[in-house]
């Protein structure tokens, strides 16, 4: 394993310290060559970013059937890159679910991309609240199988995370242990607020920033022409008229603006890594330099950014 550059932190109290840099994997790997995508592997496990978020997505809004998860276990194996030096997260959905049984979509989900297990999974979104015990049960028969080590949530509501801790509980089972948020220069609400904000303060919980450039807008100054995050709140428009500030301030560091909202992103003691897509090398080069912002310069990042707090009237619970 590399020597790092940046303290890491477990996702799970008592677990291995992961990357502060997450690679994830919507439509990522579709953007590239294979010789491309072995490249960008073999450099993230050198910069602090092997951590790979990998999802097949074959249902609810996300029913794209694409080859995201193929091309990536194909690269990786490529590359040679030592398994036991990475993490690698899977995603289990519930839009079909318990019709497609957790255990059969992570069975599915680890042929596809060639792989024996998963370090950790992310229970996504729903439409309707879960059977929470059973969700919970599920789970942890696939820990017990060995399939994977921990699990996490993905942009619930507050009741329903709460809940989820209270059945591990009562169960006698492995609780959730970090929760995948919305969370950048422009989304704080869910992340900093109360509700979440309180389980990530008392230790219970960590943070997984994801969706931190809202779809490349603070990244570009662009909306892409690829499908992106649901716009919570509907603020999307108030976002992109933040571009020039969140480009002046990262002028003024010596950054990208996809490099700040890294930073800001770290700059939050909740924060264990920050999931970001990157197609290209050089991407990930400029990215990286978030790490020695971070470390150099947290808080004056958020200081420098304070106005550019969006989502403040966006509900902090997680109800959309």
């Amino acid at each position: 394993m590399p020597e790092s550059t940046y303290p890491r932190t477990a996702l799970q109290h008592g677990g291995v310290p992961v990357p502060p840099l997450a690679l994830g994997s919507w439509n990522t790997w579709d953007r590239m060559s294979k010789d491309e995508a072995v490249a960008l592997i073999r450099r993230a496990t050198e910069l602090d970013a092997g951590f790979f978020d990998i999802a097949y997505y074959n249902m609810g809004p996300h029913a794209e059937n694409s080859r995201t998860d193929i091309l990536f276990g194909e690269a990786l194996r490529a590359s040679g890159v030592d398994r036991d030096g990475i993490t690698l997260c899977g995603k289990l959905w519930l839009w079909d679910w318990p019709n497609q049984g957790f255990r059969q979509q992570l069975v599915e989900s680890l042929g596809r991309a060639g792989l024996e297990r998963f370090d950790t999974v992310v229970v996504g979104d729903y439409g309707e609240a879960p059977d929470m015990p059973r969700l919970v049960a599920e789970v942890n028969a696939l820990i017990s199988e060995g399939l994977v080590d921990s699990w996490g949530i993905n942009n619930w509501q507050i009741a329903h995370t709460t809940q989820a801790l209270d059945e591990a509980e009562t169960q006698g089972a492995v609780a959730p242990a970090f929760a995948q948020l919305k969370y950048g220069i422009a989304r704080r609400s869910m992340a900093e607020g109360e509700a979440y904000g309180a389980l990530f303060d008392a230790g219970v919980l960590t943070l997984q920033a994801s969706d931190v450039f809202e779809g490349g807008i603070l990244a570009t100054g662009r909306l892409p022409e690829r499908k992106i995050g649901a716009d919570v709140g509907g603020i999307r428009e108030q976002i992109a008229a933040i571009y020039p500030e969140v480009a002046r301030v990262a002028a003024g560091f010596g950054v990208t603006p996809a490099a700040l909202g890294i930073a800001f992103c770290l700059s939050n003691p909740a924060t264990a890594n920050v999931l970001f897509g990157a197609s290209r090398l050089a991407q990930l080069e400029q990215n990286h330099a978030a790490l020695a912002l971070a470390l150099a310069h947290g808080p004056e990042v958020r200081a420098a950014l304070a106005g550019c707090w969006v989502d403040r009237d966006v509900r902090a619970d997680g109800v959309w």
